[in-house]
């Protein structure tokens, strides 16, 4: 699975900003073709994001190109040109405002037919559904179930909070008169059971004032809480604060990596439950175990303890 702690928006018609992109330490970029580009620079950009995608340095970074929605003119277009001519440099195309399984379902027979037209190894490129409506909320199981190439749902959390006419003007933030709970909870959770159903990462939303990395942090705290693998990212500012909130901490992945161990060598020996140290450990313990040393080892953690058979 792709890292994704942090997925960096960038505008797809602004080389500049393109350009200091590449340096930055976020997992993921995506070229934005949609929101970020104005209606008269839509055509123009699409070759500013090839040119990027096949002459950029991304040094092992994930690829994405955001196109427009299913309801515009430009979505078709934006597919055909980016792919055919930057395919081979791009690792996957999201899908904004999916209300419905067969708008994901028209990218991926597009994405298919691109690729046996040029060459490309069909079915490599991954597909990021972006859930922004009260329609795709609603549908977001079959969403997720909709195509072997989908790799992510991701919340647009501003169309989605107008949609159900939040009251709020302010993307993230819990809305005035709400002062018990999490206003989001529901919808973090419905996003997260359907991605996980399905075996794909799901993605929190962007936290527009850029300048509030405390605010910033701690609405990724939210959300990470709950089991996410990562969130949109609008400033260099945030890319540091978000792949911190969404890696374990070295205390809980050398855990996660002692639970592993304990568990192996009790199995060896023919028992179905351990100790480590004072605590218990069985299947369901090391099943949690994975998901903390998984996310450990995509962050880039190392090991500094060492697990001891006999428990000195």
């Amino acid at each position: 699975m792709r890292s994704r702690r942090t997925t960096l928006a960038v505008p797809g018609s602004n080389p500049r900003f393109i350009e200091k992109a590449q340096g930055l330490p976020a997992d993921e970029i995506f070229l934005d073709l949609e929101d970020a580009v104005a209606p008269s620079a839509k055509e123009g950009a699409r070759a500013t994001v090839v040119a990027a995608l096949n002459d950029g340095d991304w040094a092992g970074r994930t690829r994405v190109v955001r196109v427009n929605d299913l309801d515009t003119h430009w979505a078709y277009r934006d597919v055909i040109e980016v792919v055919e001519g930057a395919g081979a440099n791009l690792d996957a195309v999201m899908l904004p405002k999916v209300s419905d399984a067969s708008h994901v379902q028209w990218l991926d027979r597009l994405l298919t037919q691109i690729e046996r037209a040029t060459g490309l190894p069909p079915g490599r490129i991954g597909i990021e559904a972006q859930i922004e409506d009260a329609r795709g909320m609603v549908n977001v199981d079959a969403i997720a179930a909709s195509s072997p190439r989908l790799e992510a749902l991701v919340l647009g959390p501003g169309d989605l909070m107008a949609s159900i006419n939040m009251k709020t003007l302010v993307v993230g933030e819990q809305p005035p008169g709400y002062t018990e709970g999490d206003a989001y909870h529901y919808i973090l959770m419905r996003i997260l059971m359907a991605a996980r159903a399905h075996d794909l990462q799901a993605i929190d939303g962007p936290y527009f004032n850029v300048r509030d990395v405390e605010a910033f942090t701690r609405v990724a705290e939210r959300s990470a809480a709950l089991g996410f693998d990562g969130k949109w990212v609008l400033h260099p500012s945030q890319i540091e604060a978000g792949n911190a909130v969404f890696s374990p901490t070295q205390d809980d992945y050398d855990h996660a990596e002692l639970i592993l161990d304990a568990y192996e060598h009790s199995l060896g020996e023919g028992r179905g439950a351990a100790r480590l140290g004072d605590e218990m450990i069985d299947e369901a313990s090391r099943k949690m175990a994975l998901v903390v040393a998984a996310k450990g080892r995509a962050a880039g953690l190392a090991r500094t303890k060492r697990f001891d058979p006999s428990g000195n």
